[in-house]
């Protein structure tokens, strides 16, 4: 293999379900993906305290997962990693004891950490934090309005809800800042700007926490995380980790959809189209750009910081393949009801070989059965209903156009041209798997649009540190 002698570097994400490992090595046009390897977490737990509306995670089941990923790339490369990038899940929270926080044992041929005084990981997707509550803590100064399943508006649930939980931690982060944290042994975990921007209550321009408003609120300011700049390095590996050779550097934490986009994104005139469980439409602003100093919670589009001081607009919906998922599931549950078992999957390919059949539909479906950020209270809808249009064909013509049609409408075609976008790269498990909604991209967007484009966190994470190097 080209550059095989040469030292490699590793990205890792850690996702909602599942962790991933990629091994970049260079060659004379740049680098190569070595190997790579995917590990369903199966981290899913029940949570005491916020009953169904939490959504909680088992860090030792994710640090399963990461082990069992690492041990499955070939050792020989993994000994000449020269630095890890990581990234994850952004916007959750996983509090820990900052000298009890793992323990390190030996596993096989080498060192391996293990969680010890940890706290489950209240994910992104948590909704113990309802409107009410969010309306009752103090307005953030930041651009980002605060939401459900934000760090530090999970903080403050807790500090309602259950104080002494968090008298038993004394050090928070996101969980791939806890990942950093114990290979470097970090006494004070260090976290990027975007993960920071993504807890609220983070000022990016000033790149500080909003310590002075948390602090009149009784806001335990020692759980706050120091804050670095992405593509930094956060400390050297304490042991030889999975025969990573200790003193590695690691990178600190990065978000997972910055380095998804920084996997794919080659030219500031392309607009990355991601279609997987949710939706996202992302394009580069210019250089020298700065958000407005206050959030519009009406406003469908969210400043991300990226790197290098620059900033990604994104129109990130709660409504993509999800959306099909359901409407597959009901389709499904409607024929067991008729006495009918047919496999979800098999239901699947009908359902797209029907709508392949059907040009257009008269149709009007507006998906949003997960309502969006924005508008939390807009739910889903159906309009223009006519007899000729009740086909499965139709029906799910209808559906993929509304998909992009709602994405669209957050981050309009006008103001894509207006940034200069000339072209769309596709990504996303249901855009790869469906070539209705594919359809629907181009006939909605009046770009070019290519297609299969590698959008893959833990190769964003990895090239990160290997253009740093």
């Amino acid at each position: 293999m080209a550059g095989s002698e040469a030292s490699c570097v590793l990205g890792i994400d850690l996702g909602t379900t599942s962790v991933k490992a990629a091994l970049l090595v260079g060659t004379g046009r740049g680098h190569v993906v070595a190997a790579s390897c995917s590990r369903e977490t199966q981290a899913h737990a029940s949570s005491l305290e916020a009953g169904p509306e939490g959504m909680e995670q088992n860090v030792r089941r994710i640090i399963t997962a990461l082990n069992e990923c690492l041990a499955a790339l070939p050792q020989q490369q993994l000994q000449r990693v020269s630095h890890v990038g990581i990234s994850g899940q952004m916007h959750g929270i996983v509090f820990w004891k900052s000298d009890q926080g793992c323990r390190w044992t030996e596993c096989g041929t080498s060192p391996t950490f293990e969680p010890e005084e940890v706290s489950h990981l209240v994910t992104w997707q948590d909704s113990r934090c309802s409107p009410a509550f969010l309306a009752s803590l103090p307005p953030p100064q930041s651009h980002i309005s605060l939401a459900t399943g934000f760090g530090c508006a999970t903080v403050y649930w807790y500090l309602k809800n259950s104080p002494d939980f968090l008298k038993c931690y004394d050090a928070a982060g996101t969980i791939h800042d806890y990942v950093v944290a114990m290979l470097c042994d970090l006494k004070k975990p260090l976290m990027s700007i975007q993960n920071a921007t993504s807890w609220g209550y983070f000022n990016a321009k000033t790149k500080s926490w909003n310590t002075d408003v948390l602090k009149k609120s009784g806001f335990p300011l020692h759980l706050l995380p120091e804050v670095g700049d992405p593509g930094s390095i956060a400390g050297r590996t304490i042991c030889a980790w999975h025969g990573i050779p200790k003193g590695t550097e690691v990178g600190i934490a990065l978000g997972d959809f910055q380095c998804s986009v920084y996997s794919c994104l080659t030219e500031r005139t392309d607009a990355v189209l991601n279609i997987s469980t949710s939706a996202q439409l992302t394009i580069s602003m210019p250089p020298g750009f700065q958000p407005p100093e206050t959030p519009d919670p009406s406003s469908a589009v969210t400043y991300f910081p990226y790197f290098n001081g620059d900033y990604l607009a994104v129109a990130a919906s709660l409504n993509g393949g999800n959306v099909l998922a359901t409407f597959v599931d009901m389709v499904s549950r409607w024929m067991e009801e008729l006495g009918l078992q047919v496999q979800e999957s098999a239901i699947y390919a009908k359902i797209i070989k029907a709508a392949l059949a059907q040009d257009d539909s008269k149709l009007s479906i507006h998906p949003t059965i997960f309502g969006e950020r924005h508008v939390p209270e807009q739910l889903a809808s159906v309009t223009s209903i006519a007899a000729s249009e009740l086909s499965l064909g139709h029906v799910t013509r209808a559906l993929c156009r509304g998909i992009v049609e709602n994405l669209c409408s957050m981050l309009p075609v006008q103001r894509l041209m207006e940034t200069g976008v000339s072209r769309i790269l596709g990504s996303g498990s249901a855009l790869a798997r469906n070539e209705v909604l594919r359809q629907e991209v181009e006939r909605i967007f009046p770009f070019p649009v290519v297609y299969g484009k590698d959008v893959d966190a833990a190769v964003g994470a990895a090239m990160v540190m290997f253009h740093r190097k």
